[in-house]
Protein backbone atom coordinates (compact mmCIF):
# COMPACT_ATOMS: atom_id res chain seq x y z
CA UNK A 1 0.00 0.00 0.00
CA UNK A 2 1.57 3.39 -1.36
CA UNK A 3 2.36 5.78 1.36
CA UNK A 4 2.74 9.51 0.93
CA UNK A 5 2.79 12.29 3.53
CA UNK A 6 0.29 14.58 1.43
CA UNK A 7 -2.28 12.84 -0.97
CA UNK A 8 -3.55 15.83 -3.76
CA UNK A 9 -7.09 14.66 -5.00
CA UNK A 10 -7.33 16.64 -8.93
CA UNK A 11 -4.68 18.09 -11.22
CA UNK A 12 -6.10 21.32 -11.89
CA UNK A 13 -4.33 24.89 -10.83
CA UNK A 14 -4.82 24.19 -7.74
CA UNK A 15 -4.04 20.66 -7.32
CA UNK A 16 -1.24 20.84 -9.42
CA UNK A 17 0.53 23.82 -7.81
CA UNK A 18 -0.41 22.51 -3.94
CA UNK A 19 1.55 19.10 -4.97
CA UNK A 20 4.55 21.04 -6.28
CA UNK A 21 4.96 23.50 -3.50
CA UNK A 22 4.70 20.58 -1.07
CA UNK A 23 7.29 18.22 -2.93
CA UNK A 24 9.29 21.61 -2.52
CA UNK A 25 8.59 21.72 1.03
CA UNK A 26 10.57 18.24 1.02
CA UNK A 27 6.93 16.04 1.50
CA UNK A 28 6.46 12.65 -0.32
CA UNK A 29 3.73 13.90 -2.46
CA UNK A 30 1.23 12.08 -5.00
CA UNK A 31 -1.62 13.32 -7.01
CA UNK A 32 -4.24 11.61 -8.31
CA UNK A 33 -6.07 12.98 -11.67
CA UNK A 34 -8.63 11.15 -14.41
CA UNK A 35 -7.26 12.79 -17.45
CA UNK A 36 -4.21 11.88 -18.95
CA UNK A 37 -3.01 15.51 -19.65
CA UNK A 38 -2.70 17.73 -16.55
CA UNK A 39 -3.99 21.17 -16.14
CA UNK A 40 -7.38 20.27 -14.87
CA UNK A 41 -10.33 22.13 -16.75
CA UNK A 42 -8.36 25.77 -16.97
CA UNK A 43 -5.43 24.41 -19.34
CA UNK A 44 -7.22 21.47 -21.33
CA UNK A 45 -10.87 22.84 -22.31
CA UNK A 46 -11.46 26.46 -20.14
CA UNK A 47 -8.76 29.24 -19.35
CA UNK A 48 -5.70 28.98 -22.15
CA UNK A 49 -7.63 27.44 -25.02
CA UNK A 50 -10.40 30.16 -25.01
CA UNK A 51 -7.89 32.62 -24.56
CA UNK A 52 -5.95 31.27 -27.56
CA UNK A 53 -9.17 31.30 -29.48
CA UNK A 54 -10.01 35.27 -28.18
CA UNK A 55 -6.23 35.79 -29.09
CA UNK A 56 -6.71 34.34 -32.91
CA UNK A 57 -10.51 35.44 -33.57
CA UNK A 58 -8.87 39.15 -32.51
CA UNK A 59 -6.10 38.93 -34.94
CA UNK A 60 -8.47 37.62 -37.48
CA UNK A 61 -10.70 40.55 -36.91
CA UNK A 62 -7.71 43.12 -37.01
CA UNK A 63 -6.55 42.07 -40.15
CA UNK A 64 -10.38 42.36 -41.99
CA UNK A 65 -11.45 46.01 -39.87
CA UNK A 66 -9.00 47.33 -38.35
CA UNK A 67 -5.51 47.77 -40.33
CA UNK A 68 -6.58 50.70 -42.63
CA UNK A 69 -6.25 53.45 -39.73
CA UNK A 70 -2.67 52.33 -39.65
CA UNK A 71 -2.07 52.43 -43.19
CA UNK A 72 -1.99 48.96 -43.76
CA UNK A 73 -3.55 47.68 -46.62
CA UNK A 74 -4.27 44.07 -46.45
CA UNK A 75 -5.93 41.80 -49.57
CA UNK A 76 -8.79 38.83 -49.12
CA UNK A 77 -8.13 38.05 -45.42
CA UNK A 78 -9.47 34.62 -45.35
CA UNK A 79 -10.46 31.84 -42.29
CA UNK A 80 -8.66 28.78 -41.43
CA UNK A 81 -10.12 27.63 -38.91
CA UNK A 82 -8.59 24.35 -38.87
CA UNK A 83 -5.13 26.00 -38.40
CA UNK A 84 -6.59 28.56 -35.39
CA UNK A 85 -8.17 25.61 -33.87
CA UNK A 86 -4.86 23.28 -34.19
CA UNK A 87 -2.56 26.17 -32.48
CA UNK A 88 -5.01 26.20 -29.63
CA UNK A 89 -4.17 22.43 -29.15
CA UNK A 90 -0.89 23.21 -29.92
CA UNK A 91 -1.18 26.15 -26.41
CA UNK A 92 -2.54 23.48 -24.57
CA UNK A 93 -0.52 20.51 -25.06
CA UNK A 94 2.77 22.27 -24.61
CA UNK A 95 1.25 23.40 -21.43
CA UNK A 96 0.36 20.18 -20.17
CA UNK A 97 3.25 18.55 -21.12
CA UNK A 98 5.50 21.52 -18.79
CA UNK A 99 3.18 20.30 -15.86
CA UNK A 100 3.80 17.01 -16.44
CA UNK A 101 8.16 17.45 -16.61
CA UNK A 102 7.43 19.69 -13.40
CA UNK A 103 6.12 16.82 -11.74
CA UNK A 104 9.15 14.90 -12.72
CA UNK A 105 11.04 17.39 -11.62
CA UNK A 106 10.06 17.49 -8.29
CA UNK A 107 9.29 13.78 -8.17
CA UNK A 108 5.17 13.95 -7.57
CA UNK A 109 4.00 10.21 -7.89
CA UNK A 110 0.93 10.44 -10.27
CA UNK A 111 -1.68 8.28 -9.93
CA UNK A 112 -3.48 8.35 -13.71
CA UNK A 113 -7.48 7.65 -12.32
CA UNK A 114 -9.94 8.51 -10.04
CA UNK A 115 -10.02 8.73 -6.20
CA UNK A 116 -12.74 8.53 -3.81
CA UNK A 117 -11.82 8.82 0.64
CA UNK A 118 -12.70 5.15 2.02
CA UNK A 119 -11.23 6.28 5.75
CA UNK A 120 -9.00 9.27 7.15
CA UNK A 121 -6.19 9.34 5.91
CA UNK A 122 -7.10 6.88 3.24
CA UNK A 123 -8.18 7.09 -0.90
CA UNK A 124 -8.54 4.27 -3.49
CA UNK A 125 -7.39 5.65 -6.92
CA UNK A 126 -8.94 3.73 -9.62
CA UNK A 127 -6.91 2.99 -11.97
CA UNK A 128 -6.39 1.23 -15.29
CA UNK A 129 -4.63 -1.43 -13.89
CA UNK A 130 -6.98 -1.72 -11.29
CA UNK A 131 -7.69 -0.18 -7.74
CA UNK A 132 -4.73 1.24 -5.86
CA UNK A 133 -4.92 1.49 -1.84
CA UNK A 134 -3.05 4.99 -0.88
CA UNK A 135 -2.77 6.11 2.80
CA UNK A 136 -1.44 9.76 3.65
CA UNK A 137 -0.98 12.15 6.35
CA UNK A 138 -3.29 15.01 4.71
CA UNK A 139 -5.65 14.26 2.19
CA UNK A 140 -6.34 17.82 -0.17
CA UNK A 141 -9.58 17.95 -2.25
CA UNK A 142 -9.12 19.95 -5.64
CA UNK A 143 -11.49 18.35 -8.05
CA UNK A 144 -12.82 21.58 -9.42
CA UNK A 145 -15.83 22.06 -11.23
CA UNK A 146 -18.03 21.12 -13.96
CA UNK A 147 -20.63 23.75 -15.91
CA UNK A 148 -23.91 23.87 -14.31
CA UNK A 149 -26.99 23.17 -16.31
CA UNK A 150 -30.60 24.00 -16.98
CA UNK A 151 -33.21 22.39 -16.61
CA UNK A 152 -35.49 22.04 -20.06
CA UNK A 153 -31.90 22.71 -21.71
CA UNK A 154 -31.19 18.84 -23.47
CA UNK A 155 -27.18 18.66 -23.92
CA UNK A 156 -26.30 16.68 -27.34
CA UNK A 157 -22.88 17.61 -27.52
CA UNK A 158 -23.46 18.74 -30.48
CA UNK A 159 -26.01 21.57 -31.63
CA UNK A 160 -26.81 22.16 -27.95
CA UNK A 161 -23.59 22.13 -25.78
CA UNK A 162 -21.39 23.70 -23.42
CA UNK A 163 -18.42 25.54 -23.29
CA UNK A 164 -16.24 22.38 -24.01
CA UNK A 165 -17.84 22.00 -27.53
CA UNK A 166 -17.66 25.84 -27.98
CA UNK A 167 -13.78 25.77 -27.82
CA UNK A 168 -14.16 23.02 -31.26
CA UNK A 169 -16.76 23.82 -33.46
CA UNK A 170 -15.46 22.48 -36.67
CA UNK A 171 -17.14 25.56 -38.73
CA UNK A 172 -17.88 28.93 -37.74
CA UNK A 173 -21.90 28.74 -36.98
CA UNK A 174 -24.46 31.36 -39.33
CA UNK A 175 -26.19 31.39 -35.80
CA UNK A 176 -25.15 30.72 -32.67
CA UNK A 177 -27.78 31.21 -28.99
CA UNK A 178 -26.05 31.89 -25.81
CA UNK A 179 -27.30 30.98 -22.65
CA UNK A 180 -25.73 33.45 -19.86
CA UNK A 181 -24.13 36.88 -20.37
CA UNK A 182 -21.37 35.92 -17.83
CA UNK A 183 -17.90 35.78 -18.50
CA UNK A 184 -17.67 32.61 -20.34
CA UNK A 185 -20.83 33.42 -22.36
CA UNK A 186 -19.00 36.55 -23.37
CA UNK A 187 -15.65 35.48 -24.06
CA UNK A 188 -16.56 32.37 -26.49
CA UNK A 189 -19.38 34.93 -27.86
CA UNK A 190 -17.19 37.27 -28.97
CA UNK A 191 -14.72 34.28 -30.50
CA UNK A 192 -17.52 33.43 -32.48
CA UNK A 193 -18.82 37.13 -33.19
CA UNK A 194 -15.42 38.22 -34.50
CA UNK A 195 -15.26 34.65 -37.15
CA UNK A 196 -19.20 35.53 -38.50
CA UNK A 197 -21.20 34.10 -36.23
CA UNK A 198 -24.32 36.25 -35.31
CA UNK A 199 -24.37 35.53 -31.94
CA UNK A 200 -27.55 36.29 -29.48
CA UNK A 201 -27.20 36.31 -25.74
CA UNK A 202 -30.20 35.47 -23.66
CA UNK A 203 -29.57 36.59 -20.13
CA UNK A 204 -32.02 35.66 -17.21
CA UNK A 205 -30.98 39.08 -14.88
CA UNK A 206 -31.27 41.91 -16.32
CA UNK A 207 -27.44 43.23 -16.88
CA UNK A 208 -24.64 41.19 -18.09
CA UNK A 209 -21.76 40.34 -16.11
CA UNK A 210 -22.94 39.37 -12.97
CA UNK A 211 -20.43 40.05 -9.97
CA UNK A 212 -18.79 43.08 -12.14
CA UNK A 213 -19.08 46.88 -11.17
CA UNK A 214 -22.44 47.93 -12.42
CA UNK A 215 -21.49 50.88 -14.88
CA UNK A 216 -18.59 48.92 -16.52
CA UNK A 217 -21.03 46.08 -17.11
CA UNK A 218 -23.35 48.98 -18.51
CA UNK A 219 -20.93 50.36 -20.68
CA UNK A 220 -19.43 47.02 -22.09
CA UNK A 221 -23.00 45.79 -22.78
CA UNK A 222 -23.26 49.04 -25.35
CA UNK A 223 -19.92 48.25 -26.71
CA UNK A 224 -20.46 45.18 -26.74
CA UNK A 225 -23.80 45.78 -28.98
CA UNK A 226 -21.67 48.25 -31.21
CA UNK A 227 -19.77 44.75 -32.26
CA UNK A 228 -23.01 43.02 -33.03
CA UNK A 229 -23.55 41.23 -30.34
CA UNK A 230 -27.80 40.83 -29.73
CA UNK A 231 -29.10 40.86 -26.71
CA UNK A 232 -32.31 39.57 -24.63
CA UNK A 233 -31.79 40.41 -21.05
CA UNK A 234 -34.27 40.21 -18.08
CA UNK A 235 -35.07 36.50 -19.63
CA UNK A 236 -35.84 33.26 -18.96
CA UNK A 237 -35.06 29.94 -20.57
CA UNK A 238 -37.22 27.65 -20.41
CA UNK A 239 -35.98 25.24 -23.24
CA UNK A 240 -33.07 24.28 -25.36
CA UNK A 241 -33.17 21.28 -27.63
CA UNK A 242 -31.76 20.11 -31.16
CA UNK A 243 -34.21 20.56 -33.85
CA UNK A 244 -34.41 17.37 -35.80
CA UNK A 245 -35.09 17.63 -39.72
CA UNK A 246 -35.55 21.10 -41.58
CA UNK A 247 -33.72 23.79 -41.49
CA UNK A 248 -32.85 26.15 -38.40
CA UNK A 249 -30.92 28.64 -37.55
CA UNK A 250 -29.02 28.95 -41.19
CA UNK A 251 -28.32 25.12 -40.94
CA UNK A 252 -30.21 21.68 -41.26
CA UNK A 253 -30.71 20.03 -37.67
CA UNK A 254 -29.98 23.44 -35.81
CA UNK A 255 -31.36 24.30 -32.48
CA UNK A 256 -34.34 26.00 -30.77
CA UNK A 257 -34.02 28.14 -27.81
CA UNK A 258 -37.50 28.62 -25.71
CA UNK A 259 -37.90 31.78 -23.58
CA UNK A 260 -40.51 32.61 -21.59
CA UNK A 261 -42.06 36.16 -23.33
CA UNK A 262 -40.43 35.58 -26.47
CA UNK A 263 -40.98 33.36 -29.79
CA UNK A 264 -38.68 30.80 -30.23
CA UNK A 265 -35.13 31.48 -31.08
CA UNK A 266 -33.50 29.07 -33.77
CA UNK A 267 -29.89 28.52 -34.36
CA UNK A 268 -27.47 26.47 -35.75
CA UNK A 269 -26.11 25.98 -32.18
CA UNK A 270 -25.93 26.90 -29.25
CA UNK A 271 -23.56 27.33 -26.00
CA UNK A 272 -25.16 27.02 -22.30
CA UNK A 273 -22.92 29.29 -20.24
CA UNK A 274 -25.09 29.81 -16.94
CA UNK A 275 -22.22 29.12 -14.55
CA UNK A 276 -20.17 26.05 -12.88
CA UNK A 277 -20.95 23.99 -9.79
CA UNK A 278 -18.49 21.83 -7.90
CA UNK A 279 -17.55 18.79 -8.90
CA UNK A 280 -17.57 16.52 -5.54
CA UNK A 281 -19.41 13.39 -7.33
CA UNK A 282 -17.65 9.78 -6.33
CA UNK A 283 -15.14 11.16 -3.78
CA UNK A 284 -16.51 9.62 -0.97
CA UNK A 285 -16.69 12.32 1.32
CA UNK A 286 -19.80 10.29 3.21
CA UNK A 287 -17.22 7.98 4.40
CA UNK A 288 -15.62 10.92 6.92
CA UNK A 289 -18.46 13.14 7.21
CA UNK A 290 -17.87 15.26 5.15
CA UNK A 291 -21.56 17.19 4.52
CA UNK A 292 -21.89 19.46 1.73
CA UNK A 293 -23.56 23.28 2.13
CA UNK A 294 -26.63 24.47 0.12
CA UNK A 295 -25.21 24.66 -2.99
CA UNK A 296 -22.75 21.85 -3.07
CA UNK A 297 -19.85 23.31 -2.08
CA UNK A 298 -16.88 21.98 0.56
CA UNK A 299 -17.24 24.09 4.06
CA UNK A 300 -13.56 24.84 5.09
CA UNK A 301 -12.51 26.72 8.11
CA UNK A 302 -9.79 29.41 7.81
CA UNK A 303 -6.71 26.82 7.22
CA UNK A 304 -8.77 24.94 4.47
CA UNK A 305 -9.61 22.47 7.04
CA UNK A 306 -12.92 20.17 6.58
CA UNK A 307 -15.05 18.40 9.22
CA UNK A 308 -12.63 15.32 8.79
CA UNK A 309 -9.65 15.02 10.29
CA UNK A 310 -6.43 15.20 7.82
CA UNK A 311 -8.57 16.37 4.88
CA UNK A 312 -8.38 19.44 3.37
CA UNK A 313 -10.23 21.43 0.47
CA UNK A 314 -9.00 24.01 -2.12
CA UNK A 315 -10.36 25.66 -5.39
CA UNK A 316 -13.76 25.59 -7.25
CA UNK A 317 -14.75 22.70 -4.46
CA UNK A 318 -15.21 25.79 -1.86
CA UNK A 319 -16.68 29.00 -1.42
CA UNK A 320 -15.46 31.97 -3.07
CA UNK A 321 -14.68 33.13 -6.76
CA UNK A 322 -14.25 30.11 -9.41
CA UNK A 323 -10.59 31.16 -10.42
CA UNK A 324 -7.95 29.28 -11.39
CA UNK A 325 -5.68 31.91 -9.61
CA UNK A 326 -7.63 31.55 -6.68
CA UNK A 327 -7.15 28.00 -6.87
CA UNK A 328 -3.49 28.33 -6.78
CA UNK A 329 -3.16 30.62 -4.30
CA UNK A 330 -5.29 28.29 -1.88
CA UNK A 331 -3.14 25.44 -2.90
CA UNK A 332 -0.01 27.30 -1.70
CA UNK A 333 -1.54 28.42 1.48
CA UNK A 334 -2.98 24.83 2.04
CA UNK A 335 0.02 23.42 2.19
CA UNK A 336 1.89 25.91 4.25
CA UNK A 337 -0.40 25.59 6.64
CA UNK A 338 0.37 21.68 6.83
CA UNK A 339 3.82 22.10 6.62
CA UNK A 340 4.57 25.34 7.96
CA UNK A 341 1.82 25.78 10.21
CA UNK A 342 1.07 29.23 8.98
CA UNK A 343 -1.35 30.32 5.34
CA UNK A 344 -2.89 33.27 4.21
CA UNK A 345 -4.85 34.50 1.39
CA UNK A 346 -6.31 38.03 0.99
CA UNK A 347 -9.30 37.57 -0.84
CA UNK A 348 -9.91 40.74 -1.07
CA UNK A 349 -6.72 41.33 -3.30
CA UNK A 350 -7.78 38.00 -5.60
CA UNK A 351 -8.48 39.99 -9.36
CA UNK A 352 -10.68 39.13 -11.78
CA UNK A 353 -10.28 39.30 -16.22
CA UNK A 354 -12.88 38.90 -18.45
CA UNK A 355 -10.70 38.97 -22.06
CA UNK A 356 -13.29 39.88 -24.03
CA UNK A 357 -12.36 43.02 -26.54
CA UNK A 358 -12.54 45.31 -24.84
CA UNK A 359 -11.20 43.14 -21.61
CA UNK A 360 -12.39 43.78 -18.13
CA UNK A 361 -10.61 43.64 -14.99
CA UNK A 362 -11.27 44.49 -11.79
CA UNK A 363 -9.89 43.71 -7.91
CA UNK A 364 -11.64 45.03 -4.63
CA UNK A 365 -14.62 45.46 -4.18
CA UNK A 366 -17.14 47.10 -6.94
CA UNK A 367 -19.15 50.44 -6.40
CA UNK A 368 -22.16 48.68 -5.75
CA UNK A 369 -21.07 46.42 -2.83
CA UNK A 370 -19.44 49.85 -1.25
CA UNK A 371 -23.14 51.30 -1.58
CA UNK A 372 -24.78 48.04 0.05
CA UNK A 373 -22.29 48.16 2.83
CA UNK A 374 -22.64 51.98 3.25
CA UNK A 375 -19.22 52.42 3.30
CA UNK A 376 -17.81 55.58 2.87
CA UNK A 377 -15.62 56.63 -0.09
CA UNK A 378 -14.31 58.58 -3.04
CA UNK A 379 -13.94 57.53 -6.68
CA UNK A 380 -11.57 58.64 -9.33
CA UNK A 381 -11.51 57.94 -12.76
CA UNK A 382 -9.87 58.13 -16.35
CA UNK A 383 -10.92 57.41 -19.31
CA UNK A 384 -8.04 55.47 -22.34
CA UNK A 385 -9.74 57.87 -25.02
CA UNK A 386 -7.22 60.89 -22.78
CA UNK A 387 -4.34 58.16 -22.11
CA UNK A 388 -1.19 58.60 -25.41
CA UNK A 389 -0.20 55.03 -25.36
CA UNK A 390 -4.07 53.86 -25.92
CA UNK A 391 -4.69 56.50 -28.97
CA UNK A 392 -1.16 54.86 -30.29
CA UNK A 393 -2.61 51.97 -30.27
CA UNK A 394 -5.73 52.33 -31.82
CA UNK A 395 -7.46 51.07 -28.94
CA UNK A 396 -8.67 53.72 -26.76
CA UNK A 397 -12.41 52.54 -25.49
CA UNK A 398 -13.21 52.74 -21.90
CA UNK A 399 -11.75 53.56 -18.53
CA UNK A 400 -10.00 53.39 -15.41
CA UNK A 401 -12.54 53.47 -11.77
CA UNK A 402 -10.16 53.27 -8.69
CA UNK A 403 -12.41 53.36 -5.06
CA UNK A 404 -10.62 54.56 -2.21
CA UNK A 405 -12.13 55.17 1.05
CA UNK A 406 -13.55 58.59 1.92
CA UNK A 407 -11.91 58.68 5.55
CA UNK A 408 -8.69 56.58 4.92
CA UNK A 409 -7.92 57.10 1.13
CA UNK A 410 -6.72 53.20 1.36
CA UNK A 411 -7.76 52.00 -2.19
CA UNK A 412 -10.97 49.27 -1.99
CA UNK A 413 -11.13 48.37 -5.56
CA UNK A 414 -10.19 48.97 -9.35
CA UNK A 415 -12.14 48.32 -12.04
CA UNK A 416 -10.62 48.73 -15.34
CA UNK A 417 -12.41 48.39 -19.04
CA UNK A 418 -9.66 48.81 -22.15
CA UNK A 419 -6.67 47.72 -23.31
CA UNK A 420 -4.84 45.22 -21.81
CA UNK A 421 -7.03 45.35 -18.96
CA UNK A 422 -5.72 41.90 -17.41
CA UNK A 423 -1.82 43.01 -17.26
CA UNK A 424 -3.07 46.40 -15.64
CA UNK A 425 -4.94 45.03 -12.58
CA UNK A 426 -1.66 43.39 -11.37
CA UNK A 427 -0.38 46.67 -10.21
CA UNK A 428 -3.92 47.33 -8.56
CA UNK A 429 -3.97 44.23 -6.69
CA UNK A 430 -0.16 44.49 -5.33
CA UNK A 431 -2.02 47.90 -3.91
CA UNK A 432 -4.42 46.60 -2.46
CA UNK A 433 -2.51 43.72 -1.05
CA UNK A 434 -0.08 46.38 0.31
CA UNK A 435 -2.86 48.65 1.67
CA UNK A 436 -2.29 51.57 -0.50
CA UNK A 437 -3.73 54.70 -0.71
CA UNK A 438 -4.92 56.71 -4.03
CA UNK A 439 -2.28 59.19 -3.04
CA UNK A 440 0.60 56.37 -3.05
CA UNK A 441 -0.81 55.35 -6.33
CA UNK A 442 -0.76 59.13 -7.46
CA UNK A 443 2.80 59.59 -6.12
CA UNK A 444 4.03 56.83 -7.93
CA UNK A 445 6.43 57.94 -11.08
CA UNK A 446 4.55 55.59 -14.20
CA UNK A 447 6.95 55.16 -17.40
CA UNK A 448 5.13 57.10 -20.40
CA UNK A 449 4.04 57.10 -22.50
CA UNK A 450 1.93 53.56 -21.12
CA UNK A 451 -1.72 52.86 -20.47
CA UNK A 452 -0.44 52.25 -16.62
CA UNK A 453 -0.28 55.92 -16.78
CA UNK A 454 -4.09 55.86 -16.68
CA UNK A 455 -4.02 53.68 -13.67
CA UNK A 456 -1.96 56.50 -12.09
CA UNK A 457 -4.64 59.91 -13.28
CA UNK A 458 -7.03 57.57 -12.27
CA UNK A 459 -6.23 57.41 -8.58
CA UNK A 460 -5.16 61.28 -8.80
CA UNK A 461 -8.97 61.77 -9.69
CA UNK A 462 -9.90 60.62 -6.32
CA UNK A 463 -8.75 64.22 -5.17
CA UNK A 464 -9.81 65.97 -8.09
CA UNK A 465 -6.40 66.09 -9.26
CA UNK A 466 -6.08 64.20 -12.47
CA UNK A 467 -3.92 66.10 -15.56
CA UNK A 468 -4.83 64.76 -18.31
CA UNK A 469 -8.42 64.78 -18.13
Amino acid sequence: MPQHDILVIGGGPGGYVAAIRAAQLGQNVACVEKERALGGTCLRIGCIPSKALLESSERYYEARHALAPHGIEVGNVKLDLAAMLARKDKVVETLTKGIDGLFKKNKVTRYLGTARLTAPGKAVAETKDGPVEITAKHIILATGSNPATLPGVELDGDRVGTSTEALSYDKVPKTLVVIGGGYIGMELGSVWNRLGSKVTVVEYLNRILPGTDSELASEALTIFQKQGIEFHLGKRVTGARAAKGGKTGGAKNGAVVEVEGMDPIHAERVLLAVGRMPYTEGLGLETVGIQLDKKGRIPVDDFFRTSAEGVYAIGDVIEGPMLAHKAEEEGIACVEQIVKDYSHVNYDAIPAVIFTEPEIAAVGRTEDELKEQNVPYRKGSFPFRANGRALSLGNSTGKVKVLANAETDRVLGVHILGPRAGDLIAEAAAAIQFGATSEDIARTCHAHPTLAEAFKEAAMSVTGKAISY
